[in-house]
């Protein structure tokens, strides 16, 4: 009960927060939806050889996890600034578990996606998109469960940086071989054999390639159970690795 009140607590706080700024959350939406307006249109005219009958149907499910990803690895800016301001030194006398103050930050950025996610994928049906109704449900929530382990990392990675200049230069980093290698943008079945090779390494890819399949309502494939797989592995690896550079960090 205590560990729920203190993710409560924290959840609560950071909401707050959220909520004097909502202009962060549309930011966070606008470079997706873009892509969505003035993208997603030239994909229409090859959408057989994307192999597709409906180009935002293998769209949309890019721009969903390009969304929980690169709305959630920069979540750590905002920590860098508490640490900066003292929050996570007072938060560190507390008797709160670590977890908690980790979490709790995490749900929240949760909810964002949630939201930003929900209008992303309206906006694609106002586009014509066709897809699964369960479908779009079961791709939602592994986009959910994608943001919270991304986010965990995010903040692991700030308090391992600690300055915004460092935290943005590795983030970029890693992210855009992700954009590129993931088929974000576009299937990667396009691509060369060897750079197919090379993407098969990238976990994002999978999980991809999955929500796509559970968007275009096809049978549960190989494909999906890995991107269930890859979703579990990511949240574990990413809520270890957060709780334990926070208890570190706060020792």
């Amino acid at each position: 009960m205590s560990f729920a009140r203190d993710t409560g607590i924290v959840f609560r706080r950071q909401l707050r927060l959220s909520l004097r700024e909502p202009a962060w959350v549309a930011i966070g939406l606008l470079q997706p939806v873009l892509y969505l307006v003035l993208f997603g249109p030239l994909l229409k005219p090859i959408a057989a050889q994307l192999g597709t009958t409906n180009a935002y149907t293998l769209f949309v499910p890019g721009l969903l996890v390009q969304l929980a990803i690169f709305g959630s690895l920069f979540v750590g800016f905002g920590l860098i600034g508490e640490v900066r301001d003292g929050v996570i030194e007072a938060e560190r006398v507390t008797p709160a578990s670590r977890t908690a103050l980790l979490l709790g930050r995490v749900v929240k950025d949760m909810l964002t996606l949630a939201v930003q996610g929900a209008i992303l994928i309206a906006l694609g049906f106002a586009f014509g998109m066709t897809a699964s109704p369960l479908g779009v449900v079961l791709g939602y929530i592994l986009a959910l469960l994608l943001t919270g382990a991304v986010a965990c990392a995010g903040y692991a990675l700030a308090l391992a940086v600690k300055t915004e200049d460092s935290l943005a230069a590795v983030a970029n980093g890693v992210t855009l071989p992700i954009l590129l290698l993931s088929g974000i943008l576009l299937p990667m079945t396009l691509a060369p054999q060897w750079l197919q090779v090379i993407s098969d390494i990238i976990p994002i890819k999978h999980i991809v390639d999955g929500i796509r399949n559970l968007f275009a309502g096809t049978d549960w494939t190989l494909g999906t159970t890995w991107a269930v797989l890859w979703t579990a592995v990511l949240v574990i690896a990413g809520v270890w690795v957060g709780t334990r550079t926070f208890r570190r960090q706060n020792a």
